[in-house]
């Protein structure tokens, strides 16, 4: 199947109903934003006769239930009395499995892996198939000794949906820490048996067609990216093609996924921005135009699909949403709309469907997640659970979409969250910067802490500033080597913007963010002391140099086998020793005089402790105004329910003690 779609920019904040005006509600607790989950991650069966989900119990344990989608019975198949279910997935109609995680337990004392198990959909025939420690503990049962070790875990792609076969990948990890190669293997759930299939060295991903056999692997070696591809399981791979990772190559793309019909579709940005084609294997070229893109917006979708074919694609604009081929689904989409038009509506279909339901996740700004059935036939819907009941959609702040123009004339898009009472003037305001910092960083759903500040009286204004990925190519490329530069002055044109437009009381600003937000927040109170009178960091890198010497583990180093440390840093940061000195917050210190509320984790792997200290240290010396918050047994964030709700009371009494007043 090969399909032209592009998609426009839809504006679909704007076809949201606005909330209506009322007097400030009494103040949320901070736990109804912040507690976990009570029902998350619901997932169709093969033929969609069943679903199955997560559910807290009283204790807090996050247990496997499973519906019958005709009568609205719910099992409970799996709980653990010191573990979480987290991921899971359909093994065929009547099996699944699932991995596990202990949400009681912070980073720092998490001594298990996620194992894996399966268990049958009426709860019957579990078996443990992966270990949760660490292979060298040397009093492993004989039992335990038949498991797989505990660095196997699950791959997401689609098996042989009529035998009880999964896939599941196995790392290796060099002496560096770094991980060496990805190994695939076929897993029987039942018996425990496997098969390893054989692959090129270095590889680091793997592509499955629909049957769920391995058809692209993708390896690194240095600094170049290299696919492969065979036809059958015995024959040998074949080279593809290989690509520069750093700077990309014009003509780079990604594999995404094998269509029902064989087509293999990929991720390149042929035209800006990232789109998805067709790709003909034989040929070894693109197709001549995209099944689907997204001007103005990198594609971040996915393909929806059932045995025969390609249905849909989702995607994300401004919000959010699919774009249907298969006639049938598009109008159950528009049926849906209907009946829920303040939300957005995700449909899921099932593979191989044996009744008329599909499963629809509705959410907005306003709303967290509800999961409901949709009837085809009789055209109703029907309530599965939400995941977060404490939240009343009609108390919380409307977020939009706007856009700016930097000093430099560079269009900057970001989301603007003013407070549900009062007229949206003159402000308190908070600048959120987001992490990373090449992600697309923030998104038209509900977000805890957004609506926290929110319902607190404040303005959120979070900017997807240059070297932000997700809106194509020249606001990514833009930011190359400007950490503290031209990515923080787009953030500072942001809140002068808000103060322009009337929004913002141009005294009243604070600048907050975590990781590399945490970074900006520094930088900012750097850069710009006239405009940000306090400011909140936590998890933040501090010197730039500590981040180039020391183990770099971010996602994108650790998946690419350490490419990004050798080869990327100098060239999204830099490599010149005084600008990295100049555009370190530790180098800086001393300049900064405002309000600061500074947060670490003492297990912190990505952005370890040092850079948390150590700018505390030096920061204190001139700056009696610095709170200093330390748990000491969080990673790169707070895990803990608890963490999290102690953390953001802290962050509100800070800020109403430092803008909260006009």
């Amino acid at each position: 199947m090969k399909l032209s779609i592009t998609i426009a920019v839809l504006g679909a904040l704007a076809a949201l109903p606005a909330a209506a005006q009322t007097t400030a509600p009494a103040a949320i607790p901070a736990a109804s934003f912040f507690d976990n989950p009570t029902f998350s991650n619901p997932i169709m069966s093969p033929d969609g006769r069943l679903v199955a989900i997560k559910v807290a119990s009283k204790n807090g344990r996050v247990r496997l239930a499973v519906v019958d989608v005709a009568n609205r019975k719910t099992k409970v198949v799996a709980a653990l009395e010191d573990a979480d279910v987290d991921r899971y997935h359909w093994v065929n109609d009547q099996r699944l499995v699932f991995n596990v995680d202990d949400l009681g337990v912070p980073e720092g004392e998490a001594e298990w892996g996620g194992g894996l198990w399966a268990v049958n959909a009426d709860g019957s025939e579990l078996r443990q198939l992966v270990r949760r420690d660490s292979s060298h503990n040397d009093t492993l049962t004989p039992y335990q000794n038949k498991l797989l070790p505990w660095s196997t875990f699950m791959y997401s792609g689609i098996g042989n949906l009529d035998s009880d076969d999964i896939l599941v990948t196995q790392y290796e990890y060099g002496g560096t820490g770094w991980m060496n190669q990805i190994a695939l293997l076929r897993l029987n759930t039942v018996t425990g048996k496997y098969k390893t299939y054989g692959h090129p060295a270095d590889t680091m991903r793997w592509i499955v067609d629909r049957k769920g056999e391995p058809r692209i692997t993708v390896a690194y070696r240095g600094n170049q990216q290299v696919i492969f591809h065979r036809e059958r399981d015995d024959q040998p791979w074949t080279q593809l093609v290989s690509f520069a990772m750093y700077p990309q190559a014009k003509e780079h793309f990604d594999p995404a996924a094998f269509g029902p019909d064989g087509t293999l579709y990929v991720r390149t940005s042929m035209q800006g921005a990232d789109a998805l084609y067709p790709y003909d294997i034989a040929t070894r070229k693109l197709g001549d135009k995209p099944a689907i893109s997204t001007p103005g917006y990198d594609f971040r979708g996915h393909l929806v699909y059932d045995q025969d074919k390609v249905q849909g694609y989702t995607y994300e604009v401004d919000a959010k949403g699919t774009w249907w081929i298969d006639a049938k689904m598009k109008a159950v989409q528009q049926a849906v709309d209907a009946l829920l038009p303040a939300t957005n509506n995700m449909i899921d279909t099932a593979l191989r469907p044996a009744g008329p339901h599909v499963l629809v996740t509705s959410s907005s700004d306003l709303q967290p997640p509800v999961y409901r059935l949709y009837n085809t036939e009789t055209r109703s819907l029907s309530m599965l659970g939400s995941s977060h009941p404490a939240i009343a959609p009609e108390l919380m702040s409307s977020k939009t979409m706007v856009r700016y123009k930097a000093r430099d004339g560079l269009e900057i898009p970001a989301y603007l969250t003013t407070p549900k009472a009062g007229n949206g003037k003159n402000l308190p305001m908070v600048v959120l910067v987001h992490g990373g910092p090449w992600v697309r960083g923030v998104h038209w759903d509900w977000d805890a802490e957004v609506q926290f500040l929110a319902s607190r009286g404040y303005a959120v204004l979070e900017p997807e500033f240059r070297g932000s990925t997700g809106y194509g190519n020249a606001l990514f490329n833009a930011g190359w080597k400007q950490w503290g530069l031209k990515m923080q002055d787009d953030v500072a044109d942001g809140a002068r913007w808000a103060i322009a437009q009337g929004i913002a009381d141009g005294k009243r600003i604070c600048i907050a963010g975590a990781s590399y937000g945490g970074y900006a927040t520094l930088m900012g109170l750097v850069n710009d002391p006239d405009l940000y009178k306090c400011g909140v960091a936590w998890a933040g890198v501090t010197d730039l140099k500590i981040l180039r010497d020391g183990h770099w583990s971010s996602e994108l180093s650790w998946s690419s086998g350490g490419a990004f440390e050798r080869y990327g840093f100098k060239m999204l940061i830099g490599s010149d020793a005084d600008q990295l000195a100049a555009t370190s917050p530790l180098q800086q210190a001393a300049r900064i005089k405002q309000p600061l509320l500074l947060a670490h984790g003492g297990a912190d792997r990505v952005v370890p402790i040092i850079h948390g200290t150590a700018f505390k240290e030096a920061v204190s010396k001139n700056n009696a105004g610095v709170e200093w918050i330390y748990y000491a047994d969080e990673g790169h964030g707070w895990y803990l329910q608890k963490n999290r709700i102690d953390f953001w009371g802290k962050v509100e009494r800070f800020l109403d003690k430092n803008i909260g007043k006009p």
